[in-house]
Order: C-alpha cells, then sequence, then structure tokens
C-alpha cells in the first residue's frame, strides 16, 4: 500500500521561511515524480510544482519560482519543499502527491496546514 504523509506546516509570518517534507512509503513503490499542490479556502486546488524521481528535475508554477524550492532524499524516499520569503496569499493547506507514471497523480497525502500571516 502506497502512503504519502507530510510534515512540516505551521504558522509564520510574511517573509519568513517554512520547509515541508513528504515521506513517500509502499513496497517496491518508485514513483515517476512527485508533486506539491495547495489547496486556499474557497479556492480550487493548484499545483505548486513537481519532482521527477529519477532526474531530480523539477518544475514550478510562476507564483512561486524563486522562492519555493524542491529536492528529494532517495535514501528517505523523502521530498521537501522548502518555502522561503512566505507571502499572505501562500496561506493554503499543502498536499504531496504521486505519479507512478500511468497518467495522473493517484497519490495523496492528508496534508498540511500553512498559514502566513501579514
Amino acid at each position: 500500500q502506497v502512503q504519502l504523509v507530510e510534515s512540516g506546516g505551521g504558522l509564520v509570518q510574511a517573509g519568513e521561511s517554512l520547509s515541508l517534507a513528504c515521506v513517500v512509503s509502499g513496497r517496491t513503490f518508485s514513483p515517476y515524480r512527485v508533486g506539491w499542490f495547495r489547496q486556499a479556502p474557497g479556492k480550487e486546488r493548484e499545483s505548486v510544482g513537481t519532482i521527477f524521481w529519477n532526474s531530480g528535475r523539477t518544475y514550478y508554477t510562476d507564483s512561486v519560482k524563486g522562492r519555493f524550492t524542491i529536492s528529494k532524499e532517495d535514501a528517505k524516499s523523502t521530498v521537501y519543499l522548502q518555502m522561503n520569503n512566505l507571502k499572505p496569499e501562500d496561506t493554503a493547506v499543502y498536499y504531496c502527491a504521486a505519479d507512478q507514471g500511468y497518467g495522473g497523480f493517484h497519490y495523496w497525502g492528508q496534508g498540511t496546514q500553512v498559514t502566513v500571516s501579514s
């Protein structure tokens, strides 16, 4: 069974940093890519960024480019989302999700709340 567990959310002030972690577990499970998503109250879920597991290549949505960084630690099967210079509009529940390569993010974590005060 594949499981994703996020951690690291919290309350910070604008301009501060926060790091989220996503542990991916599951027997013989090797993701094709892992994505970070977020959903703010009253808004649709949006993609924050993605990391391709084998290459380590990353992609980001425009609103977080230059502020957020996705990385991974293979030995721990963990993907990180480093968020710098946080803004109130970054407030949301953040989720990680895994795509096994069969067309879509089918495995999701439970989410972790990030709140940025002005």
